[in-house]
């Protein structure tokens, strides 16, 4: 009898008929096939809908919901809403992955049970190279300030803000009421990263590339616009404002849990002298 998933991805799409296809044909060969695909199809204007429907009959557990265009952050949003397993991880249109990616975070999951979040690595494809692997390999549970710092490292990071190569639990979700903010330009990812982390406690990484990242030369973050600015200002003053506020949450409870265990030291003194 086949066990019920515990793993759901998230993909929002828009406008994505030229690369959907390549994304869904690689998801129907994981190893791991008992997962849910939610396609979330943000108001395409092109075929996209139609090459969806088309590999219904390839995915054990396949929804497809059509919205309005809201944006990026409104169709990861409408996408965590919908999700009914324990984890859930999301997965952009154009890109495409290798067939252990969704093997990757249950098993991540299950060997690691006290962490919150779980990530592999990727590598960065485009028109000029291919399946370039990004850092060195690496894995291991990570402090929470380890975490920001390979979370917002603009280098070499194997980590990094995404959500494409990050597993996340639905009730950590549900518990706090995380959602992405809407109206950025970009850096939504990476602020509702830094919120969940912020939450939370336990963090494992594993650099093994099972993700494929398309740098596409028209996306919208090669293409320079007078609102990338103001977005990045606010972006990145609501990431460290964020960071640090967590940070020092983090060190006053210490501070508390040494204090109480002073005192407690120091009473069964007492009743020994």
């Amino acid at each position: 009898m086949q066990e019920q998933p515990e793993l759901t991805v998230i993909m929002p799409v828009y406008n994505m008929e030229k690369y959907l296809s390549k994304a869904l044909d690689h998801l129907a060969e994981q190893t791991d096939s008992n997962f849910k695909l939610l396609i979330v199809n943000d108001g395409s204007k092109d075929k996209t809908a139609e090459v969806a429907e088309s590999y219904r009959s390839k995915f054990r557990y396949m929804k497809i919901i059509n919205k309005a265009n809201g944006g990026l952050s409104d169709a990861r949003n409408v996408g965590m809403k919908n999700v009914d397993t324990p984890y859930f991880t999301f997965h952009d249109g154009d890109d495409w992955v290798e067939p252990g990616y969704t093997d990757f975070f249950v098993r991540a999951f299950h060997q690691h049970p006290t962490v919150a979040m779980v990530s592999c690595g990727y590598f960065i494809d485009s028109p000029h190279h291919k399946n370039r692997m990004v850092g060195s390999p690496a894995e291991g549970e990570l402090s929470k300030l380890r975490t920001y710092g390979k979370m917002t490292n603009i280098f070499n990071s194997t980590v990094k803000g995404y959500t494409w190569n990050k597993g996340y639990k639905t009730a950590v979700v549900r518990k706090f009421g995380l959602e992405f903010v809407e109206g950025l330009a970009f850096m939504e990812d990476q602020i509702f990263n830094v919120k969940y982390i912020s939450e939370t406690e336990g963090f494992y990484f594993n650099a093994v590339p099972l993700y494929h990242y398309w740098q596409r030369d028209d996306s919208m973050v090669h293409n320079f616009n007078f609102k990338m600015v103001p977005d990045n200002i606010k972006a990145n003053y609501i990431v460290w404002k964020q960071i640090i506020k967590s940070l020092i949450c983090e060190r006053k409870e210490q501070k508390s849990q040494n204090n109480s265990k002073l005192i407690s030291e120091g009473n069964n003194n007492e009743r020994k002298g």
